[in-house]
């Protein structure tokens, strides 16, 4: 039930890392979250406010605290996900049923088509991989449920109940609802259910004073959770995006949903559409059928960005409901139009499977020759118990029929994991060995980890470590890192490496950071005083650091030249003033003084560091360079560029150029011993950053190695660092103020003797952060492009810094709000007149 792509590299690590902090009483920040942040706001998108989890933290809190279970480890998070995925199942069935129940439909046919929407393929995929997407499809039916009493009886309590949770659980998937509700009301009062309703009028007025009240209630959660959501940066989409396109079909080889033959049935039953609550969700299903063909509602539902099918389970839930509402009216039909229907959903089969026969890949054929056949045996199942109870009324074939109907979801789920996400995407694969495994989390790893952990003093030490393609390796092995994998974390750290000190990351990648480039500079100015790696890729340690420690297949390096956590300095420079400078110009600027965002008057001036290429002999490898355009015949083919003799001053180079594939395909490049790699043209991952900055320890040549293809690269720029400006920084003798980290406060004491301006920590501008200074309540700049820069005063500077979700007081007076507001409304509605429902 755990995919080793997302499954393993985020859900797990997210749950047990919210865990680790929640229950050590942390819920806001963690300087272990990447580089530090607002775990609570960031992560809210996954697990940090998901109702289902924190139930499940409460549970295994008690019994750990019982000492019924040990501390929860990783592997027990992903054994975890078993159990609490076959419970969330259960009650998406049982709040389906009861919503359809609630809508005239009797409880086993209810049941019936409840279990056809939580057995759908949607289910299983969300959970093997973005697991907290299946919690959405528990509250979907209470937004049915709290609409429906809206209408019918005038009631809001469910309303508010179903939008409270939704808003406080997930932002994203409360807006997915959102757009649901609007269709769902636009094709509910176009076809009323019931004899009695309430006016739209008041409806309207109920809907939204109950969104308003859920709103406030949830507001704690929502609000930071948005902002997180604002303040993630994610470039624009650039493709173009087709109204309507056909990528699978849903009767057999849709990866998002696959419709059970009783529904294709009962949609070719005529008969059926004269009943109201068929015809409302069998219209309702072949809309969002509709909608699954087009690219644009994929955007819509994903906020007009790039296509995402995560709205999917919509359909299987009008699905559900048509089924639910065919059985309840089944023994009104006859035989004879049961017979015209199974003649035409079997023609459609027939010609769907023949035209897929013919367009799909060859090496794809037998997979889908086996989905095709058993699709039209459960077919022809579901027909024959079909026409055998119209014929015959008995109440055994009736409950046969049901019965076929949720085999046949089960096998439809079974077979379609074992074909898709074990064999293709080798969820098989995942086991208590692997997780065990150098590949994961191996036990050589760990001891030097631990080893490191054992001899540094300095707990906010990082070590910059990373297993693989695996950014959350420091969550997972329990370390203070430089990387993280996440959809939303703080953009101003994404622009420190993509725009401001252009960091290579070793993956482009909108949704990870990773590492600090081997930059000493960096690594020095972040607290990063340990490098990790394994032994064949040690030749790109940075400048300044010595082999440490070492096992059998890893070694560490160690940092020669920290810099300490508290800086303080008179020497300012300004962003504005650098714009037109290089990274190590800006690299320099941070470690001779402060850069600020905001101007207050005349800066510093940078140096420049010389750009060098105009010396530098360039030539081709197997490859034509003409107007900007290299054209590599061969696999490792590029550029190669001799520098001129530089001084023995000179350790490393920092290469500059911008580069892009010509075709759009994505590439691997290789500059002497450091690799990374960039997105296709057409991938919803892409930075849009084509300039790329690369360190190279110092070397006779320097080889630009790129696969067979052509290019367009231009902007060659090259420097070379002696690291003066590090040594000097390394050097200044600088007593450590007093200073306490607890949760999410900070507090220190610094004299300022020496008339600094300002106090610069390593910890990520993020709004959230509340500063006082001698209590008096001070602005926080923006420091060093994207970090926290303190004001400070003459003597003595008590400073103390204390984290809240961004809108924490707000939300805390909403929450107050919405609870009397839903009181009011509740009670002031209570003895309104119950409307029919039948």
């Amino acid at each position: 039930m755990i995919g080793p792509n997302d499954g393993l590299s985020q859900m797990v690590p997210f749950k047990k890392f919210i865990y680790d902090q929640y229950s050590e009483g942390n819920f806001f920040y963690s300087w272990a979250f990447g580089l530090g942040g607002g775990f609570y706001s960031q992560l809210a998108y996954y697990f940090s406010t998901s109702v289902i989890f924190l139930i499940t933290v409460a549970i295994v809190f008690l019994l750990e605290t019982a000492g019924l279970i040990s501390p929860p480890d990783l592997l027990f998070w992903a054994n975890s996900v078993l159990i609490v995925s076959l419970i969330r199942l259960a009650l998406i069935i049982l709040t389906a049923a009861f919503a359809f129940k609630y809508m005239g439909i009797r409880l086993s046919a209810a049941f019936t088509g409840a279990a056809v929407y939580g057995l759908s393929v949607m289910y299983f995929r969300h959970v093997i991989f973005w697991e907290f997407f299946t919690d959405a499809m528990l509250w979907l039916p209470l937004l049915v449920l709290g609409t429906e009493k809206i209408i019918r009886e005038g009631k809001p309590a469910w309303f508010i109940v179903a939008w409270s949770l939704m808003f406080f659980n997930n932002f994203y998937f409360a807006y997915i609802h959102l757009i649901f509700l609007f269709i769902y009301l636009l094709f509910r009062w176009l076809m009323p259910l019931s004899k009695q309703e309430l006016p739209k009028q008041k409806q309207l007025g109920l809907f939204f004073t109950g969104g308003l009240i859920s709103f406030c209630i949830s507001a704690i959660s929502f609000l930071p959770a948005v902002y997180g959501f604002l303040n993630n940066h994610r470039p624009a989409y650039q493709a173009e995006i087709p109204f309507f396109l056909i990528t699978d079909h849903v009767l057999y080889a849709s990866k998002y949903v696959i419709l059970p033959a009783i529904l294709l049935l009962f949609l070719f039953t005529v008969r059926l559409y004269k009943e109201r609550t068929y015809r409302f969700f069998a219209v309702l299903t072949v809309f969002l059928i509709i909608l699954h063909f087009s690219p644009w509602a994929a955007s819509a539902f994903n906020g007009f960005s790039a296509p995402q099918y995560r709205w999917e389970y919509l359909l299987s839930f009008a699905a559900g409901g048509c089924v639910a509402a065919g059985l309840q009216v089944l023994h009104k039909l006859q035989i004879r139009p049961l017979i015209f229907s199974a003649a035409g959903a079997f023609l459609l089969y027939w010609l769907l499977a023949k035209v897929t026969m013919q367009i799909i890949e060859p090496a794809l054929l037998p997979t889908f020759a086996q989905q095709r056949d058993l699709i039209i045996q459960l077919f022809v199942l579901s027909a024959f118990l079909l026409m055998l109870y119209s014929w015959k009324k008995r109440a055994v074939l009736f409950f046969l029929l049901q019965l076929a109907i949720i085999v046949s979801c089960l096998v439809v789920v079974n077979k379609y994991e074992q074909m898709t996400m074990s064999e293709k995407f080798g969820v098989d694969q995942v086991s208590r060995d692997f997780l065990q495994s150098p590949e994961y989390d191996g036990a050589e790893q760990q001891q030097l980890i631990k080893e490191i952990q054992r001899s540094e003093k300095d707990p906010f030490a990082r070590i910059d470590w990373m297993n693989g393609l695996r950014n959350n390796t420091p969550i997972v092995q329990n370390f203070n890192g430089t990387s993280l994998y996440s959809s939303i974390f703080n953009q101003e750290l994404l622009f420190f490496y993509w725009r401001d000190l252009q960091i290579d990351m070793g993956r482009e990648s909108v949704s990870r950071y990773a590492t600090l480039g081997n930059r000493a500079n960096l690594y020095g100015l972040l607290q990063t005083k340990y490098w990790m790696r394994e032994k064949g890729t040690a030749a790109n340690a940075p400048y300044g650091f010595t082999p440490a420690a070492e096992t059998a297949h890893y070694k560490v390096f160690q940092n020669t030249l920290p810099l300490p956590f508290v800086r303080t300095t008179s020497n300012v420079f300004y962003e504005e003033d650098l714009k037109n400078h290089s990274a190590l110009d800006k690299e320099h600027a941070m470690l001779s003084g402060v850069v600020l965002e905001k101007k207050h008057g005349p800066g510093q001036v940078v140096e420049k560091e010389k750009n060098t290429i105009e010396q530098a002999e360039i030539r081709e490898a197997d490859a034509i360079y003409k107007n900007g355009k290299l054209q590599v015949a061969k696999n490792g083919g590029g550029m190669i560029i001799t520098p001129r003799p530089s001084s023995e001053k000179t350790k490393d180079y920092y290469v500059q150029f911008f580069i892009k594939n010509v075709h759009g395909k994505g590439f691997k490049l290789k500059v002497n011993q450091y690799e990374t790699t960039r997105k296709a043209a057409e991938s919803i991952y892409k930075t849009g950053i084509s300039t790329v900055v690369i360190r190279v320890p110092k070397a006779e040549r320097l080889s630009i190695q790129l696969p067979k293809g052509t290019y367009e690269l231009k902007n060659l720029k090259l420097y070379e660092e002696d690291y003066e400006e590090l040594h000097r920084a390394a050097a200044q003798p600088m007593k450590q103020p007093a200073m306490n980290w607890n949760k999410n406060k900070v507090s220190i004491e610094y004299k300022n003797t020496a008339g600094e301006k300002y106090m610069v920590l390593p910890i990520p501008f993020e709004k959230g952060w509340h500063l006082k200074v001698n209590n008096e309540t001070r602005q926080i700049e923006k420091a060093n492009f994207a970090f926290t820069g303190i004001p400070l005063q003459t003597g003595m500077n008590r400073i103390e810094l204390v984290y809240r979700p961004p809108f924490f007081a707000l939300s805390m007076v909403l929450l107050v709000l919405g609870l009397l507001g839903a009181a009011w409304l509740i009670q002031r509605t209570s003895r309104r007149k119950k409307y029919s429902h039948v």
